[in-house]
């Protein structure tokens, strides 16, 4: 019988494959809650004031919230943010390429992927095609591409070092025939049911197609493509579904799914654009907040950043802190960064323990090796742009920005029932 933590997988597993770019992580993200209950609004239009659950879609991100009978002006906020996109491939303009008799498509490096991670496996094509009557449509084509590695008879070397050129060897071959006379936008259009003609716009990311895996000896290992961070998105909205069925007045739950997180954030709809403050400040408008009582709201609020960290590697411990390594199902991680790549402080630790003691759910420290550079997260941009205290957190992986990473069954379902804790208030 499956336990609670192997059934959370498994639905981790199925939003994973629904969603293949960030358009279609917010639109299936939207859809399970309107299936739970949230009404799913129109920036355009005005919003309601009264309470319930809401959500609303920028491009590729996702915001939702739930307005519980007894909120006030100065009811605070309860974050969790996460981020829909991930390393990929972005299909460049004129897709159509090759050479010698095969079709290949030309694509641009996305954020930071491990190259070699995407050698020969099947992949798709996915993200929206933008009609010139400005009609969104989401594609998502089943396994179609291929990154070919050149045989070892061929290069010898091959184990000494793999040497990838982004431009001359990371373009994927789709087919066999003339590119002159071939057309992978055409069929993409087809499969959005419109003509070529009609398509004015396009953003389409590369993706695994290979289903995700629960395994291991004792079933233990989950391998799925995007889990930095799908991990994360799935467990917010799996803790904000739950939260609606008994929210209280102490405070607002948001869940927060940026995109663009992995080139900077910088656009829009990422965490450095206006789509949260917008979102708060509307929120705020329907309670009735004025320009103070919004600033007091957000001072008392708390953001949980939840973005995906590292576990200790067997082969190579010596990439990791002496004291602080963390193991897959040894419980999700509270992130830490001298430099504040990291937004967590002692606060943030605080609330972090004290959350996870409720849960009863274990938790390890995160922090980066003094010679290995640490990335960074949504939280300090959020903290930044709107001042709100914040800690880091998220579920430790190997493989990381891999084409298939490698999480512990628990990690994800216990972030889930911290983030359920987080979200009752």
């Amino acid at each position: 019988m499956p336990t609670a933590a192997h059934r959370h997988a498994l639905d981790l597993g199925r939003f994973v494959m629904a969603s293949p770019s960030s358009f279609h992580a917010a639109h299936e993200g939207a859809r399970r809650l309107a299936e739970a209950g949230f009404r799913v609004l129109s920036e355009a239009e005005e919003w309601p004031t009264a309470p319930g659950a809401y959500a609303v879609i920028r491009d590729g991100a996702l915001m939702a919230w739930v307005v519980p009978d007894g909120a006030g002006p100065l009811t605070p906020f309860r974050i969790l943010g996460a981020h829909t996109d991930s390393p990929s491939f972005k299909l460049k303009p004129k897709p159509t390429t090759g050479a010698h008799g095969w079709l290949q498509a030309g694509v641009e490096i996305y954020g930071g992927p491990m190259l070699n991670s995407w050698l020969d496996r099947e992949l798709r094509l996915a993200g929206r095609l933008v009609t010139l009557d400005g009609a969104e449509h989401l594609v998502a084509t089943g396994p179609l591409l291929r990154f070919p590695q050149l045989a070892i008879h061929l290069d010898r070397a091959v184990n000494d070092g793999l040497t990838l050129e982004k431009q001359r060897h990371m373009n994927p071959v789709w087919g066999l025939g003339n590119p002159a006379e071939a057309d992978l936008l055409g069929l993409l259009a087809g499969h959005a049911g419109v003509e070529p003609t009609e398509v004015g716009g396009y953003d389409f990311v590369v993706a695994d197609a290979q289903e995700p895996a629960v395994f291991g000896a004792g079933d233990e290992f989950f391998a799925s493509g995007r889990l930095d961070n799908l991990s994360s998105v799935h467990a917010g909205l799996t803790a904000l579904a739950r939260s609606y069925e008994g929210a209280g007045g102490d405070a607002i739950p948001v869940l927060a799914a940026f995109d663009h997180e992995e080139v900077g954030s910088a656009t829009r709809s990422g965490a450095c654009g206006p789509f949260l403050e917008d979102v708060l400040a509307r929120i705020g408008d329907g309670l009735g907040a004025t320009a103070t009582e919004r600033r007091r709201s957000l001072a008392a609020s708390w953001h949980v950043s939840a973005d995906a960290g590292h576990a200790i590697h067997p082969n190579y411990p010596e990439k990791h802190d002496p004291a602080n390594r963390p193991v897959l199902n040894g419980g999700p991680l509270l992130k830490i960064n001298a430099q504040q790549r990291y937004a967590t402080d002692a606060a943030g630790a605080a609330l972090w323990a004290r959350l996870c003691a409720e849960s009863e759910v274990p938790y390890q420290e995160f922090v980066s090796n003094n010679a290995v550079p640490c990335g960074s997260t949504i939280g300090p941009l959020t903290a930044t742009r709107l001042g709100i205290r914040t800690v880091d957190v998220g579920v430790p992986l190997l493989s990381m920005h891999s084409a298939r990473e490698l999480a512990g069954v628990l990690d994800p379902w216990r972030l889930a029932l911290v983030a359920e804790r987080f979200f009752a208030g």
